[in-house]
C-alpha cells in the first residue's frame, strides 16, 4: 500500500505548543486562533476514549453505516485521540485511512499499519485531491468548524468523495431534553448548557446537527438521511447510561473554571440523580 507520507510537509512548531490553565493542557493555537477550545492532554485523550465507547453502544457496535463494499480510502475529519480510525483501520487492514486534526497531542502511539495522522486545521480548504476517497467521516466537529465555514466544509467533502462516496457525519443538538419536560428554563442542567451555547455562539453552531440534512443536499449530495438519537445522560437506560456516565463528567470538568466549578458539581450531580428520561440528541 502506498503512504500518503509524500503529501505532508514537516510539522510546525506552532501546532505542538501549549499552554497550561487551572491545571489542564490547551493547544496554544487553537486559543490563539479561536479555533477549539478544548483540552489537549491525557485525560481529555481518556475522555474520547470513553466517548468512542459510547458511541459504539448506542450505534450498536456499528462504525460504518453506508452501505459500501469494499473500502479502499478513508478521511476521518477532527479525529481527536484517533478511536474511531483506529479501529476502522483494524477492521479494515487493505484500507488507507487518514486521519486530520488541528491537535496533535491526543494522537496514539501506536497504530495500525494502514493508519496515517495529519495535522491541518479543517477550517481551511482542504488539501487533498478531488475525487480521492470512498468515505468521508466527521463527527462532534460542532466545537471545532466555524459557524460560516460549514458551507463550505461540506463542499470541500464532496470534492474529494470519489463518485459514488459516502459522508457519515455525526453532531450532537445541544440543548437539554427530558421526555416529561420537566427540565425547566431555572434547572441546573438548561442553565449550565445555555451559558455554555451563548459563550460560543458567535462564531461555533452548536445546534448545526439540526442543520445537516440542508447543508449535505445543498453541497451536492443525494440520498442523505438524517436520524435522531437520544443520547442518555441520567440512569434511565442502564446499559448504555452506565458507559455515558463518567464521559459526561469528564466533559463537564474539561469546561470548569474556579468560577463555575460549583455550577458544573451541580450539574454533574443533577444527572446522577435525575430519574426522568434526560438526553441529549443525537
Amino acid at each position: 500500500m502506498a503512504s500518503p507520507d509524500s503529501q505532508t510537509v514537516e510539522l510546525d512548531r506552532e501546532y505542538l505548543d501549549t499552554v497550561t490553565f487551572q491545571g489542564r493542557e490547551y493547544q496554544k493555537y487553537s486559543i490563539e486562533h479561536r479555533t477549539y477550545f478544548g483540552p489537549v492532554d491525557e485525560e481529555e485523550a481518556q475522555r474520547l476514549e470513553d466517548q468512542q465507547q459510547v458511541f459504539q453502544r448506542i450505534f450498536d457496535n456499528r462504525l460504518i453505516f453506508p452501505p459500501i463494499r469494499r473500502l479502499r480510502r478513508v478521511l476521518d475529519c477532527g479525529h481527536g485521540s484517533a478511536s474511531w480510525a483506529v479501529d476502522v483501520a483494524e477492521q479494515n487492514p487493505d484500507c488507507e485511512v487518514i486521519g486530520v486534526d488541528i491537535a496533535p497531542h491526543m494522537s496514539p502511539d501506536d497504530m495500525p499499519d494502514n493508519l496515517w495522522l495529519q495535522v491541518d486545521d479543517l477550517n481551511r480548504r482542504f488539501t487533498f485531491p478531488a475525487n480521492h476517497f470512498d468515505l468521508v467521516h466527521s463527527r462532534l466537529l460542532a466545537t471545532g468548524i466555524n459557524r460560516s465555514r460549514w458551507p463550505s466544509y461540506l463542499r470541500d467533502i464532496v470534492r474529494v468523495l470519489k463518485p459514488g462516496g459516502w459522508v457519515q457525519m455525526v453532531e450532537i443538538y445541544f440543548n437539554v431534553q427530558s421526555d416529561n419536560g420537566s427540565i425547566t428554563d431555572e434547572h441546573a442542567l438548561r442553565r449550565w448548557s445555555t451559558q455554555y451555547l451563548r459563550a460560543l455562539e458567535d462564531r461555533k453552531d452548536l445546534r448545526i446537527g439540526s442543520k445537516l440534512r440542508n447543508l449535505m443536499t445543498e453541497a451536492g449530495l443525494v440520498e442523505v438521511d438524517a436520524k435522531m438519537i437520544p443520547l442518555p445522560l441520567s440512569p434511565w437506560s442502564t446499559g448504555r447510561y452506565l458507559a455515558a456516565q463518567e464521559e459526561r463528567t469528564r466533559l463537564i470538568d474539561s469546561m470548569q473554571t474556579d468560577g463555575c466549578e460549583t455550577s458544573a458539581d451541580t450539574v454533574v450531580q443533577t444527572c446522577s440523580n435525575f430519574s426522568d428520561h434526560l438526553h441529549y440528541t443525537l
